[in-house]
């Protein structure tokens, strides 16, 4: 019986066997990811390939170095557009400050020109004089405001070679006050005053401001109190 099961397993009407390898599930895991990374680096190799074969690698390329160029061009652009503005900015700033500084000349000069009428005038009222000594020339009076009067007048040497003059003059208003006759010197009294050739003198007097000035006297005095020159104005 033994003999008979022991030909049996060895002959060919032998059951079949089937070996089989376990692997474990991680190991099949990187496996079949290593099998997918190859299909897709395939997949990828074959678009590329099949791009070149098309042209259109060739064409975006082309495109992407046109777009280049025109951003170059337009940046150049740009910073021209820059230096223009700022050129521009500049000159105007430039322009501006030209324009003040000779606004400004011009504002001295108006005021130098008026000064010149002003003393051009003054000197065109004097009165031609041939006579020697001290004079007194052109003096004028006009109401500044109300209790106060402003003078101008020329203290002159007929004299070329004469000596420089050291004086004083005194200035005295009269007219009429409350309907009473009323005169008044300048306050302060006598003020101090030197001249080689000539010199313009100007100032104001305060007055009440209900008088009434009819006239305007100036004196000069020498260093002794003598008077030297005098004149009156009507007003």
């Amino acid at each position: 019986m033994r003999w008979k099961l022991w030909r049996r397993r060895l002959s060919v009407s032998a059951p079949r066997m089937i070996v089989r390898s376990h692997l474990p599930w991680p190991l099949r895991w990187a496996v079949a990811a290593v099998v997918l990374g190859f299909s897709a680096a395939i997949a990828l190799w074959a678009f590329e390939f099949g791009k070149d074969i098309a042209g259109l690698d060739r064409d975006a390329k082309a495109q992407a170095a046109q777009l280049e160029a025109e951003v170059q061009r337009l940046r150049a652009e740009n910073e021209r557009a820059l230096a223009v503005a700022h050129s521009a900015e500049s000159l105007l700033k430039t322009e501006r400050a030209s324009q003040e500084r000779l606004a400004q000349v011009v504002r001295q000069l108006e005021e130098e020109t008026r000064t010149l009428k002003a003393d051009l005038g003054f000197f065109e009222r004097l009165i031609p004089s041939s006579g020697p000594g001290l004079q007194v020339r052109g003096l004028q009076a006009q109401a500044q405001a109300p209790g106060q009067l402003r003078y101008q007048m020329l203290v002159m040497h007929n004299a070329r070679s004469a000596a420089e003059f050291a004086g004083r003059y005194e200035m005295l208003v009269s007219g009429t006050l409350s309907g009473r006759p009323w005169s008044m010197p300048a306050a302060g009294g006598p003020k101090d005053m030197k001249l080689k050739q000539y010199l313009r003198i100007e100032g104001l007097i305060d007055h009440p401001p209900q008088a009434v000035i009819k006239s305007l006297q100036v004196r000069v005095l020498d260093e002794t109190g003598a008077v030297k020159a005098t004149q009156t104005v009507p007003l």
